[in-house]
Parts: structure tokens; C-alpha cells; sequence
């Protein structure tokens, strides 16, 4: 029977935690979002993007099965932005006030780095059919926490028609505002092109809603 006490501690690295992994993959996304859109998808390496972020290839691969996912850890900082915002919409308010004094593209951007990032990912969308459908993979996703919103909200169940073509047009009025924006800012982004891009999803909400 093995003496416990006399074991030798296991040799090796420390296990990475998840909000390690999460800020290392966040790291690599804005390292490969810089060399997309200066060179382009099809001529950046996932060598070269590990190489930027500082990272080996073996660690670039385990985060990302191929190099056009690099940019999801930037989307769906964006896509969970408004979707947050969505979950504490408060019971007395209405979504388009609510939107008015809550949304910010990201939460938790320490500057407006990320928010460039994340915008120039957007923009590199419409040339790069990889990234496209990334980002159209998300916005998928993002429909499902909407409906899932909604549907609390409106109590009804989920997957009625009502409440997933109410979640499929907020996806869309999202996407659209978000697609002008990043041409807006396609100079540097200011508070004065986040206020619009407010002010433009809460214009187009209150509409649908006139509509419907």
C-alpha cells in the first residue's frame, strides 16, 4: 500500500483556470484581428498570429480549431454585451429607454481598443466569407438568448412563432446597426459614433414595434 505521506508532488505546469483561458484567447483574437486587417485572412499563418500574441503554436491550435475562429472571442464579447443588457431589463421600463441608459457595445472593455477590435472585425466580415460566417454563427446564438428574454418577459413559451420572429427582428435591427457603425467608425471610433449607434437601435426598435 503507498505511504501517502512520502508521495512526491506531481511535477508539471498548474492547471489553467477559465477565466485564464477566456483572457488568453481574448488576447489572441486582438493579435489576429490586428494581422487580418493588415494583411488580410488568406496571408496570415496561425503561426504568425500565435507568434504575435506570444503564445506556441500547440496553445494557438488547442484554443482554435481553425484561424478564422480567432475572431469569436471579440464577437461575442459584442454579442453578450447587449444581450446582458437585455437580461436586466427592468419590469417598469420599456426595452428602447431601458437601451437608451444601459447598452455600451462591450461591458467590460478596459479601453476603446477592444471596441476598435471588435469593429474591425465587423468590417472585415463583408470581404472575408470565413469570418462571415463566424459572425452569423453568433448572431444565431445571440437570437437565442434573446428569445429566451422575450419569452420570460412576455410569458409565453419560447419556441412559439411570436416570441422567435420577435428575437430573430431584434437580431437583425442589432446586426444592421452594428454593420453602421463599424462603417461609421471606420476612422476611430469617438462617443459621439456610440451614441448614434444608440440612439439607431433604439430608433429602429421603437419602429418594429410600431409595426407589429
Amino acid at each position: 500500500m503507498t505511504d501517502v505521506a512520502t508521495e512526491k508532488p506531481r511535477r508539471g505546469r498548474p492547471p489553467v483556470s477559465d477565466e485564464q483561458r477566456r483572457r488568453q484567447r481574448l488576447d489572441i483574437s486582438r493579435h489576429a484581428v490586428r494581422l487580418f486587417a493588415e494583411q488580410g485572412v488568406a496571408a496570415t499563418s496561425g503561426e504568425q498570429i500565435a507568434q504575435a500574441a506570444g503564445v506556441s503554436e500547440r496553445t494557438f491550435w488547442r484554443h482554435f480549431p481553425h484561424k478564422e475562429s480567432c475572431v469569436e472571442p471579440l464577437l461575442t464579447k459584442m454579442v453578450d454585451a447587449f444581450c446582458a443588457v437585455l437580461r436586466a431589463w427592468p419590469s417598469e421600463l420599456e426595452l428602447i429607454e431601458h437601451l437608451r441608459g444601459a447598452y455600451t457595445p462591450l461591458l467590460d472593455a478596459a479601453t476603446d481598443d477592444d471596441i476598435e477590435a471588435v469593429l474591425a472585425v465587423v468590417r472585415l466580415t463583408h470581404g472575408e466569407r470565413a469570418l462571415r460566417a463566424a459572425y452569423l454563427m453568433l448572431r444565431e446564438r445571440a437570437e437565442e438568448a434573446m428569445a429566451e428574454v422575450l419569452a420570460a418577459r412576455m410569458r409565453l413559451p419560447q419556441d412559439t412563432i411570436e416570441i422567435r420572429v420577435q428575437a430573430a427582428a431584434m437580431s437583425a435591427v442589432l446586426k444592421v446597426a452594428t454593420d453602421d457603425v463599424a462603417r461609421a467608425a471606420a476612422g476611430g471610433v469617438t462617443r459621439a459614433t456610440l451614441d448614434g449607434h444608440r440612439e439607431q437601435i433604439a430608433a429602429a426598435l421603437r419602429g418594429l414595434s410600431r409595426m407589429l
